[in-house]
Parts: C-alpha cells; structure tokens; sequence
C-alpha cells in the first residue's frame, strides 16, 4: 500500500489551461454600467496625441475629431469592431506541445515585468539585472510545467544600445525555450531584424508568420487616455509581419487612473478599448490579448504596489469584463512588494494569482518570480512560483461530481470489508486524479525530521534546486542555425 502511494502520478492532477470563471466580484449590472461609462469616455472624451496616420484611418472607419482636437469614438463604432474583434487564437510555441489557445476561459499563467534588479543565487542581495541572467531566467522557465509561456522577466541592464538590447533579448528568449514567448520592441525599426533573426531560426522566410512563437508586448496608451507614437510604430510593424499583439494598459490608482475601483475600471477599460481599435481600424480581427492591467500605488508615499487585495480585486474584475466582452483576457499577479523569499512574499502572490486565476483570466502575466514590486526578480521566486501554481490550477479546476467520484460502491466495499478506504483502488485513482502532492520545496515533515534534516527554509530548498537545474537544463533551441544568427546579428550571449 505505501509502494503504490509513494508511486508518482501518472495525471497531472491541475494542468494549465482549466476553465476559471467562478469568481465574478462584479454582478452584470456592475459590468453593463461600467462598459457604458467607457463608451461615454471615448464618444465624449476620447484620444489624445493621436498620431496623424491613425487619424485618417479612424476617421475613415467613422470616428471624429471633437473641439479639443482629440480623437473620439461614437458608441457604435466600438461595438462594431469589438465584434468582429479576435475571440481566439492559438499562441504557438516551437514546440506544438506547448501550444496554448488563448480566449474563452481557460487559465494559463506566464510570466512578465521588467526588473532591473535581479535577487543573486549566492549573495542573496539584489545586483543589476544582466543579459546571462535573463537567459538564465528562460531555461529555468522552459524546465517549469506551470509556466505556460515566457516573457522578459528582467531587463538586461548590460546592453546600452537600444537596437541590441531588443535584438539579443529576443535571441535569449529564442535559444533557452521552446515555449511561447514574448518580447518588447522598443521602437518600430527592430520589429523587422527580430523576426527575420526568427526565420532564420526556424530555416528560411516566412517560417514565424505560419507559427507565430513570439508575441508583442505594446503599451499603446499613455494613461489617461493618451496614445504612444513610438509604440503605435510598433504595433504597425508587428501587424505587418504577423507578431501577436499583447496591448497593455498599465494604469495607477489614483495617479494616472481614478483612485475608486469602479472609477479606474471604467477608465482603463476605455483606453484597452481604444487600444483594440487602433489595432482593428487596420486589420480587423487581428490576434490580441485584451490586456487591462490595474495597478495600484500607495497614496501615502507614491510608491507603486505590487500586492493587495485592491490589486487582486482589479485584475480580477478586469478580467472578468474582458471575458464578458468574448475577448481574451490579460491580466496581472503576483507582483510581491516583498524584498525577500518570505512569507510576505507567500501571502501577497497566492492571493493575487488565485484571485485572478478564479476570475478566468485568459493570461495572468507577472505570475512568476517577480518581486520588490516589480524592481527585482528571483530565480528562486520562479520556483516556488511555478509549485504555487500548481495549488491554484487545482483550486481553479473545482469538483466534479458524478457516480465515479461521489463513491458510492467505494463506501459499501470499505463498510463491508476492511473498513477503511487505505489502498482501495477508488482510493488509488483519486490519489492521481484528485490530488495534488507536492515536491520537497513545500516541507510536510514532522518537526523532528525536519530539525533533523537542517531545518531548511522554503528559500534554501529552492535555491538549492534552482542551482540544480541551472546546471544541468542547458538547451540550445538555436541549434545548427546558430552561427548563421551569430554572423548576421550583434549577438552578446556567450
């Protein structure tokens, strides 16, 4: 009986992609009201700074300039495009494995940010983030089940030049994963050479727009209600060779955003929305993550907040309304203000990441390995992370309730034989489908065994498995075009 309990399982108990949706802290009256209030902001208020060439083409789709010279939306025409808006669309990775559809309500979290700071394997103190660790970050990643996709978790402070920094992040991302990634372009002119260092990868022209791996992160819209030149370029060219767009509005509570939750809601969901035309006024139905990312500063000081349970409750609600609306949803969690492995750390990341994972969040971005409010990133973090996950994917996934489950022959067998359920092999196979049971990160040992083994931290036990991993998962998914990339790009990664 211990043989067959101490045998791994064979299931994934709380695999990624369950369906979330069961947490809705908005009623539909909530939501209606809120949407309307959108509508009014971009009919009445609309667009600032709009770039002329984005103009001509609303204009041309029926939006109008007001007296104040910006660029507004008539309540129809929004309508109109959010429903011939993207409702789905698969994000490839390189390895169809790691496919993920992305819409409806199933849940995947990845990750996300753009620390400067990373936390140190040996020293335990933060240093500046450099290009090797951000490589390091990705196959750590592409080792984790939970972690569905990979994004830039840090910034690589080491490269100056902005066309080599998004060149050799990209390269990063391309050789330590198979999985879906995303990347930044910091403006228009590096979209081209990244996608064409892509095809290269993947063995001639035109190989990423029939499997498109990699998605754009754009921030399109300067809060409030502002749109961005550099990234309205980006988003063109990223149109133009295919690159899924990941639109993030990341305003702040009661700095660039109304401090009520329902007033930042309806403001942030007008300026996703104006994010979703600016995309479809050119290409109608073009892949995008609906990415409404409320995030919260401490009116006290400021300072930006990465945790609570008012950026829990936002990203939430966010997500909910963006999957009312039948448009994937991104969202953001995790965030820890926390400067350390600790249980502030614990606390502020399983509420967020449950709360938005409950909401059926398509995208939970930021998930994974961030910390000190989005200043520093730690390897260790991701680790514990990715276990973490696997608690709220099993949380997400709920309780099936049918005859196998509710055990009725199972009962009857224990009463009138052993009486117990200890082996059974109703027993056996919910001890693979039901349960999830964890690695040696999370300690379930009684106190003497575990004064006896060292009495080591959740902190220690990860640092020590994150060193293991790192030293032996070294992939390189450049493979035999490597040198082709190397002679044809400023490639710094040794």
């Amino acid at each position: 009986m211990h043989a067959k309990r101490a045998v791994a399982p064979e299931i994934n108990p709380c695999p990624p992609g369950v369906t979330g949706g069961s947490y809705k802290p908005l009623t539909e009256s909530d939501i209606k009201q809120i949407y309307a209030s959108a509508l009014k902001i971009l009919s009445e208020l609309g667009m600032g700074e709009s770039p002329q060439v984005l103009i001509d083409q609303a204009i041309s789709k029926g939006a109008s300039l007001n007296n104040d010279g910006r660029l507004c939306f008539p309540a129809a025409m929004v309508e109109d495009i959010i429903a011939g808006a993207s409702r789905s669309f698969t994000l490839p990775g390189r390895d169809p494995k790691h496919d993920i559809e992305v819409g409806g309500d199933s849940v995947y979290f990845g990750t996300g940010g753009a620390a400067v700071q990373t936390l140190d394997l040996d020293t335990h103190g933060y240093r500046a983030a450099t290009l090797k660790d951000l490589y390091d970050f990705t196959r750590l990643a592409d080792n984790l089940t939970n972690i569905s996709w990979f994004t830039r978790c840090c910034v690589a402070t080491d490269v100056a030049d902005i066309t080599e920094l998004d060149i050799n992040t990209a390269y990063a991302l391309l050789k330590g994963t198979t999985k879906p990634v995303g990347t930044s372009f910091t403006i228009g002119s590096t979209v081209d050479p990244i996608i064409d260092m892509f095809d290269a990868a993947l063995g001639g022209a035109g190989k990423f727009q029939k499997r498109p791996f990699c998605k754009a992160h754009i921030s399109p819209v300067i809060s409030p209600l502002r749109y961005g030149e550099d990234a309205f370029e980006v988003t063109l060219a990223c149109i133009n060779r295919g690159v899924p767009l990941n639109n993030i509005i990341a305003a702040q509570s009661g700095a660039t955003s109304p401090a009520t939750i329902a007033g930042m809601l309806s403001c942030t969901l007008a300026e996703t929305l104006a994010a979703l035309v600016m995309v479809n006024v050119f290409a109608p139905g073009y892949p995008m993550i609906f990415s409404n990312w409320p995030f919260v500063i401490d009116l006290r000081t400021g300072s930006f907040c990465g945790s609570g349970g008012e950026i829990t409750l936002l990203n939430a609600a966010s997500a909910q309304i963006s999957n009312w609306l039948g448009l994937p949803s991104g969202a953001a969690s995790s965030m820890s203000d926390s400067k350390a492995v600790d249980a502030q750390m614990g606390l502020e990341k399983a509420m967020s990441s449950l709360g938005v994972g409950l909401a059926g969040c398509n995208m939970v971005y930021e998930s994974s390995g961030m910390m000190a409010s989005l200043l520093g990133a730690s390897f260790e973090a991701m680790l514990i992370d990715d276990e973490m996950l696997s608690q709220v994917y099993r949380t997400i996934r709920g309780i099936e309730v049918n005859e196998e489950t509710l055990g009725f022959e199972a009962i009857k067998d224990a009463i009138s034989g052993e009486g117990h359920f200890l082996g059974s092999p109703h027993t056996m196979d919910a001890m693979q489908r039901d349960y999830f049971w964890p690695s040696t990160l999370t300690d379930r040992q009684q106190p003497a065994a575990w004064e006896e083994s060292g009495k080591e931290d959740m902190w220690k036990r990860a640092n020590v498995k994150v060193k293991e991993i790192l030293a032996t998962h070294k992939p390189d998914y450049t493979g035999p075009n490597d040198s082709k990339i190397r002679n044809s790009y400023p490639i710094l990664l040794p």
